[in-house]
C-alpha cells in the first residue's frame, strides 16, 4: 500500500522516540489475479444452450447467451475492480448497441455487423473505452455466408468512415492479429487490454467451421484490490511505554484509516492491544501497555478506498518511550589473550575482553558468559560470575572487562571461544548482535602412541626365556607430550598369568609394584617407571600381561603387550658354550642359569689339551650375568695369563662356580644336546689364527 523511505530515531521531553517518514507515492493496493473462462461457436449448429455463449468471471457464469445471429458482442471489464460494464435493463441498450434481449445479457454490447451504421457504432464504442480495460469480443455468425460480413468487408468500412478508421483496424492494432481468417461463418474469442499490450498479451481462439464449439480460459490478468495494510517496523525494546502520534492524509473522503497497536513478547508473540484507531485518535495514550510484558511494538495501518483505488498517504508515525540500555563488545577498547595457539598441557590461557555500554540508559549488574566449543562440536562452559553495573555512555564506569582461563589439556585440535555479554536476555537490551564475540584457540594435538619398554633384571628378553623367581621388572612408558606428564598410576596396568592359568592384575599399595612419575612439565623426557618385584615360588611357564596409555587415551600399541617366562626355582648351569667355535681373534661364552641368584664365584678354566691352565676367567671378567640366558660381554682373545698370545691348536676348557658353598647341578632343557661337545665336563675349542 505504501512503502517507508526511511526511518529516525529522536529524544524527547517524553521520553526517546522512534520516527518512521514515509513519502507520498503512487504505490497502489495489492493486484489480485482474476480469471475469465469463455465460451463461443455458432448457432445453432455449434451449440444451442446459453452456457454454449458464456462467460464465468472468477467463478461466476453470471454473463451467458446472446441475441439473435450475424453479429458480434463486446464485454469490457474495469482494470480496477474487474466488474463487466452494464449496458441495460432487456428491452433498452447504449452506444448505438441492438437492444438486450434477456437478464444473462445485460452486459453484452451487441451489434449487427450486417448493417454498417452499426460498424460505425463498433468503431464509436471501441474508441470510448478507458484505456486499460479489458475487452472480449465474441461473434455469433450466421450460418449461412451471405447473411454475414467478414475481415475483408470490416476492411472496406474506410471508405466511408474515412481512413484509418475501421472495426478492422481497431482490432488488428489490439493484437487481433489474424483477423484476416474469418473469412467464412465460423466462430471467436479474442480478450485484449485496451492499449497494454506491453502488460499483456492478447488471447485468441478460432473455430475450424460452423459445428465445433471454442473455449478460451485467460489467467494472466489483475486489477487492484480496494483495501490494503502496512506494517511498520519494530519499536522498542522500551522500560516504559509513553505515546503514539501519526499523521496522514487522504484524497478521498470514503477513505478508511485505522491504525492498530501490537504487541510483541520476548518470544516473540503478536498480540493486538488497541484495535482501529481512526484518524480523530492521532495523538493517543499508551503508557498503560505493560512493557515488562510487551517489550516491542508494531502499528498496522489498515486503509480502505472503493471509490479511486488509492490508499491513505501515511506521512510518519512515532512512538515515544523510556529505552532499554545498549551495550556492544569492544576489543578495541581492551582485548587480551596469552596466545592463539598452544600445545596440548600447556598452562591455562587467560582471554579478557570488553563490553561498553554505548546508550544513555544505565546497566544494572551485568551478566556474561564464555563457552568454548571444542572439536567435536561440544561446549564447554567457562564459569564467570556477573560484573558490575555500568552507568551510561561518557561516564567514568561505562566499560567493564570479563574473561576466564582456558585449560588445555583437554581440549585438543581446533576450538572456538564465545564472549557473550548479557546472555539470555538477563536484562532487556536494544540489540543483542553486538554482544557476541568469537575468538580460536587450536591446541596442537597428542596423535602419538608412548613407546612401552620392559627388561627383566636389566635385560630385554624373548619370549620363554628363563628368569629368576625374583626377578626385577622395569616398565618404562615414554611420551613425547612434554606437557601431559605420565604422573597417574592408572596410565599402567600390570598382570601376571600364573603356571595354573589364573591371571592376577598387581596394584600400586605395596612394594611388589611401585611407581615413579616423569618429572615436571615441560619434560622432554617424559618417562613413568614402575619397578615390579613378584616373588615366584612355583616353577613353570608365567606371562606378564602390559598395557599402558598416555594422558590423550593414546594406547602404547594396539594390543597389550605379553611375554611368556618360565622360572626354575633350583639352581642350575647349563653347559657353557664358546661362539663363535673354531675363532680367529676372540670367543664369547653362551650359558643359562637358573634359580634366585646368581653364583657368588664363576670361573672359566682354560687349559692344554695335557692339562695345563693357561688362563683363568673370573665373574668379574665375564661382565653382568644374571639368570636366565646369558652372552658374556667379555671375549676371550687367545691369550694365556699374562697377556701372550697363544699358539694355534684345541685347547679345553670347564666352568668352576660356588653358590653359598656348593656347586651348581647341571641344567638341560628340553632338546638340549650339547653334552656331545663335553667330556666329563670338559669342552674343547679351537684356535686358529
Amino acid at each position: 500500500l505504501c512503502r517507508g523511505a526511511g526511518r529516525a530515531s529522536a529524544a524527547s521531553a517524553e521520553g526517546r522516540g522512534q520516527l518512521h517518514h514515509w513519502r507520498r507515492s503512487s504505490v497502489q493496493g495489492q493486484e489480485l489475479p482474476l480469471r475469465l473462462h469463455l465460451h463461443g461457436g455458432v448457432f445453432p449448429t455449434s451449440f444451442t444452450q446459453a452456457a454454449g455463449f458464456s462467460i464465468t468471471v472468477n467463478g461466476d457464469p453470471y454473463i451467458r447467451s446472446v441475441c439473435g445471429v450475424s453479429n458480434i458482442v463486446f464485454n469490457v471489464f474495469d482494470s480496477s475492480s474487474f466488474k463487466a460494464m452494464f449496458n441495460s435493463a432487456p428491452g433498452g441498450s447504449q452506444f448505438g448497441s441492438d437492444i438486450v434481449c434477456g437478464n444473462e445479457r445485460a452486459w453484452n454490447f451487441q451489434f449487427n455487423v450486417v448493417d454498417t451504421n452499426k460498424r460505425r457504432k463498433i468503431v464509436e464504442f471501441l474508441d470510448m473505452i478507458p484505456d486499460g480495460s479489458y475487452v472480449v469480443a465474441r461473434n455469433s455468425a450466421n450460418t449461412t455466408p451471405s447473411f454475414n460480413t467478414f475481415a475483408s468487408d470490416w476492411k472496406n468500412d474506410t471508405t466511408y468512415l474515412g481512413a484509418g478508421n475501421s472495426m478492422y483496424l481497431r482490432l488488428l492494432n489490439q493484437g487481433f492479429s489474424t483477423i484476416d481468417s474469418f473469412n467464412r461463418p465460423r466462430a471467436f474469442v479474442f480478450v485484449y487490454q485496451k492499449n497494454r499490450q506491453n502488460k499483456f498479451t492478447p488471447k485468441l481462439v478460432f473455430s475450424d467451421g460452423i459445428y465445433d464449439p471454442i473455449a478460451l480460459t485467460v489467467t494472466n490478468m489483475f486489477s487492484k484490490d480496494s483495501v490494503g495494510t502496512v506494517t511498520s517496523p519494530t519499536y522498542g525494546p522500551a522500560k516504559a511505554w509513553k505515546q503514539l502520534k501519526w499523521r496522514g492524509e487522504s484524497d478521498h473522503i470514503k477513505d478508511t484509516a485505522l491504525v492498530s497497536v501490537i504487541g510483541i513478547t520476548a518470544s516473540g508473540t503478536e498480540t493486538a492491544l488497541f484495535n482501529n484507531l481512526n484518524t480523530g485518535q492521532q495523538d493517543f495514550d499508551i503508557s498503560s501497555i505493560n512493557a515488562t510484558t510487551f517489550p516491542n511494538l508494531k502499528l498496522s495501518l489498515y486503509s480502505k478506498d472503493g471509490g479511486k483505488y488509492t490508499p491513505y498517504q501515511l506521512r510518519y508515525w512515532r512512538v515515544t518511550y523510556d529505552p532499554v540500555p545498549e551495550g556492544a563488545i569492544a576489543p578495541n577498547i581492551y582485548f587480551s589473550a596469552t596466545r592463539d595457539t598452544a600445545e596440548l598441557g600447556e598452562p591455562p590461557i587467560n582471554y579478557q575482553i570488553a563490553f561498553k555500554n554505548i546508550s544513555e540508559t544505565p546497566f544494572d549488574s551485568v551478566k556474561v558468559k564464555m563457552v568454548l566449543t571444542d572439536r567435536n562440536n561440544v561446549p564447554h562452559i567457562i564459569p564467570i560470575s556477573k560484573r558490575k553495573p555500568l552507568t551510561p555512555l561518557g561516564t567514568a564506569n561505562d566499560t567493564l572487562r570479563f574473561g576466564g582461563t582456558i585449560p588445555t589439556n583437554t581440549i585438543p585440535g581446533l576450538n572456538t571461544l564465545l564472549f557473550e555479554a548479557n546472555p539470555d536476555n538477563d536484562q532487556r537490551e536494544q540489540y543483542h548482535f553486538n554482544n557476541l564475540a568469537f575468538k580460536t584457540l587450536y591446541v596442537k594435538p597428542d596423535n602419538l602412541n608412548p613407546l612401552l619398554d620392559v627388561t627383566f633384571d636389566g635385560v630385554h628378553i624373548l619370549n620363554r626365556d628363563i628368569v629368576s623367581s625374583k626377578p626385577d621388572i622395569i616398565v618404562k612408558l615414554k611420551d613425547e607430550a612434554r606437557w601431559m606428564i605420565l604422573d597417574d598410576t592408572s596410565l599402567l596396568t600390570i598382570s601376571l598369568r600364573y603356571p595354573n592359568n589364573q591371571v592376577k592384575r598387581f596394584y600400586f599399595n605395596n612394594d611388589t609394584l611401585r611407581f615413579t612419575p616423569a618429572g615436571q612439565a615441560p619434560n622432554n623426557d617424559n618417562t613413568a617407571t614402575v619397578n615390579f618385584k613378584p616373588y615366584l615360588l612355583e616353577d613353570g611357564f608365567y606371562e606378564l600381561i602390559v598395557s599402558g596409555k598416555d594422558k590423550s587415551n593414546n594406547a602404547a600399541g594396539t594390543i597389550e603387550y605379553r611375554i611368556a617366562f618360565q622360572v626354575i626355582n633350583k639352581p642350575m648351569i647349563s653347559n657353557m658354550l664358546n661362539y663363535p667355535n673354531p675363532f680367529t681373534s676372540s670367543t664369547a661364552f653362551v650359558f643359562t642359569v637358573t634359580g634366585i641368584e646368581v653364583p657368588q664365584n664363576i670361573k672359566i678354566e682354560i687349559m692344554t689339551v695335557t692339562g695345563k691352565i693357561v688362563r683363568e676367567i673370573t665373574k668379574d671378567e665375564l661382565g653382568p650375568i644374571h639368570i636366565g640366558r646369558n652372552i658374556t660381554e667379555f671375549k676371550w682373545d687367545g691369550t694365556d695369563q699374562y697377556g701372550q698370545k697363544l699358539a694355534n691348536g684345541v685347547y679345553l676348557y670347564r666352568v668352576v662356580t660356588n653358590l653359598n658353598g656348593k656347586a651348581l647341578d647341571k641344567y638341560t632343557s628340553d632338546g638340549d644336546k650339547t653334552d656331545q661337545y663335553f667330556n666329563k665336563g670338559y669342552g674343547k675349542m679351537y684356535l686358529m689364527r
